[in-house]
């Protein structure tokens, strides 16, 4: 797809506010299983389970079936997502169903069939079937928890971008759950690196040009023009107008997601703790793909690093 007819789609996706407002909100995705016999569960008996539960409305679903808590901006996200997990587990429960906040599904791929078989997801699937199995495998197998985060005008709002960018490595790697050939970092590494963007492409330069070549270098495989290409694109860090998506991370445990979010509010909205940052990480732009891998295996190091990036935001010994 050309670069020009995607840049002016790239530039609303870099809009940002107009104010300094900092707000964040919470998309946790879970595995659902059937209590007795840990089987895959039908959306629809899923559905019906959660009909009364508060979660109800901000509930949506994944190809195979996993549920996505997609809740509103909060002054304690956290809170509330741990609230409303714990009511739409009763109501789960009732029926027979769990919720799993796994980041990565321990069932064998025919046990966890495609539920959503919109052109969308059918014409995903192919694609990602011609690169091997690690697409399949994170359509099929994954969950993560995503943050949502204001995005500043301005020069604190490119900040913002390239921190999250820079940091992402690190704190993926600090609040990882899974691990390895098997992690799932590890699986979307492997998916299709044109648009998946580990690496540093999204930094070169102007961030709306840098953006809109990274999307021309991904293969259409949708047939809705240019914003449905879009949004077929799976960076860590996604922009979405006036917000950002913080997608790198292994799906957490609900009553741990607190210190995650502490870090990434930090980053976002202290304008001291961000600039000091990115002073450290500026030089690592060029390293950023090494510092994805090592992520994605296990490295103790990029762990430790994000430590030391954020000390304040360790809890005390």
């Amino acid at each position: 797809m050309d670069t020009k007819e995607l840049w002016p789609l790239v530039a609303g996706l870099f809009a940002r506010s107009r104010r300094r407002t900092t707000r964040i909100a919470v998309e946790q995705e879970f595995l659902v299983a059937d209590t007795v016999t840990g089987a895959a569960v039908p959306i629809d008996r899923v559905r019906q389970a959660a009909r009364t539960a508060h979660a109800a409305p901000y509930i949506t679903f994944e190809p195979v079936g996993q549920l996505e808590l997609s809740l509103p901006c909060a002054p304690d996200p956290a809170g509330d997502l741990c609230a409303y997990t714990e009511d739409l587990q009763r109501h789960l429960t009732a029926a027979g169903i769990q919720l799993e906040a796994r980041p990565c599904d321990p069932r064998p791929e025919h046990e966890v069939p495609l539920q959503l078989t919109t052109p969308r997801y059918v014409a995903m699937h192919r694609h990602f079937d011609t690169m091997g199995p690690a697409g399949r495998r994170m359509m099929r197998r994954t969950a993560s928890t995503q943050i949502c985060l204001d995005w500043w005008p301005g020069a604190a709002g490119i900040e913002q971008w390239r921190v999250l960018n820079l940091a992402g490595p690190f704190l993926a790697a600090r609040f990882a759950r899974s691990s390895g050939l098997g992690g799932r970092l590890t699986t979307w590494l492997r998916t299709d690196p044109a648009r998946t963007g580990f690496d540093d492409r999204p930094l070169r330069g102007d961030p709306v040009t840098a953006y809109a070549e990274f999307a021309a270098a991904a293969k259409v495989f949708v047939t809705g023009g240019a914003a449905d290409h879009l949004t077929t694109l799976f960076p860590p860090v996604r922009p979405r107008g006036t917000y950002l998506e913080v997608r790198f991370l292994d799906a957490q445990q609900p009553t741990e997601v607190g210190p995650v979010i502490a870090a990434l509010a930090g980053l976002m909205y202290d304008d001291d703790l961000r600039r000091r940052t990115l002073r450290l990480l500026e030089s690592q732009q060029p390293h950023l793909a090494d510092h994805w891998h090592a992520a994605a295996m296990g490295d103790p190091g990029t762990a430790d690093r994000c430590r030391r990036l954020l000390p304040e935001l360790e809890p005390a010994a």
